[in-house]
């Protein structure tokens, strides 16, 4: 494993977003900002508009939108969708040879190694990088992303400029399938440290700690890291304004007990169930800090 530091004076390829959602409309601004020509793709061309508006190019079809790209990034909602845009969308066809495809989203192993060996047979011309991130919206908006980037190392040149646009550090990890491994390590850390954070504040209402004083406890303590303490703020809070939602922390937590089976991480098991009652009564879409509700102050800790 290396780690590398951006480097400004590489330089600067055209890229293709393939998907503008929250976290791929920020990539792409990132990329817009640091002088890119970015051509943007998405199922919903109403989200592609704005950055049209920063100088991007739109294009009805994602063929065309990756047809002279050096670097296509995909930022799609889950496998069978990139499965679909990239394959039956005839997008990894059109992509250039000598190309460089950057699979970013967070979609499983399974899933990932699925989509090399099909990007190997299709394609053998196309570099195919692994390449799911540690961070959310804001992250992504300030380029302060962790990139876990897998695949290729003879590719890593070509992509010094998009990775130093979007990110503080890419993490080289190996073959194409361990970053994504270690985006779900990343991620069920993460969902500890939520659950953590909900526990902590339903069992100090219980226990009539103030919630202030829980924050005076927890600031420049090593028990809570900056995560934590915005996530535990914005409980108390009430803000739930969207991030990092809901329904893709579980979305990440389902991929794991799909990768290592039962056994290996009961405790985000336990947390997928919690969440998954969370998701069915309709907080899917509302950011991962809304575990908090479904914790009553009296159902953590007994009677009275």
């Amino acid at each position: 494993m290396t780690v590398e530091k951006p480097n400004e004076k590489a330089a600067l390829p055209k890229a293709a977003v393939v998907g503008t959602g929250t976290m791929g409309a920020a990539m792409a601004r990132r990329l817009l900002g640091a002088g890119m020509d970015v051509r943007a793709w998405a199922r919903h061309p109403g989200s592609t508009m704005p950055l049209v508006d920063l100088g991007a190019t739109a294009f009805e079809k994602v063929s065309d939108a990756v047809g002279d790209a050096d670097v296509v990034i995909t930022m799609l909602p889950t496998a069978a969708v990139t499965a679909d845009v990239m394959f039956d969308g005839e997008a990894l066809r059109a992509m250039p040879s000598k190309s460089v495809w950057v699979q970013m989203a967070t979609v499983g192993v399974e899933a990932t190694e699925r989509l090399v060996a099909e990007t190997r047979t299709r394609r053998p011309d196309v570099a195919f990088i692994d390449a799911p991130v540690s961070g959310s919206r804001q992250p992504a908006e300030t380029g302060q992303l962790l990139i876990l980037a897998s695949g290729p190392r003879a590719a890593s040149k070509s992509l010094e400029p998009v990775f130093g646009a979007l990110g503080r550090a890419t993490l080289w990890l190996g073959p194409a399938g361990a970053g994504s491994a270690m985006k779900l390590v990343l991620n069920t850390w993460l969902a500890f440290q939520t659950e953590g954070a909900a526990e902590a504040v339903a069992l100090a209402e219980r226990l009539h700690v103030p919630t202030s004083a829980l924050l005076d406890a927890l600031s420049d303590n090593p028990l809570a890291s900056p995560y934590a303490l915005g996530k535990l703020a914005r409980m108390v809070a009430q803000d739930y304004r969207a991030d990092f939602t809901l329904e893709w922390a579980l979305k990440d937590l389902d991929l794991v007990a799909s990768a290592v089976g039962a056994g290996v991480a009961p405790a985000a098991a336990a947390i997928a169930d919690r969440w998954r009652g969370l998701v069915r009564d309709g907080s899917g879409g509302l950011d991962v800090s809304v575990a908090r509700q479904g914790l009553s102050p009296q159902s953590v800790g007994g009677g009275s």
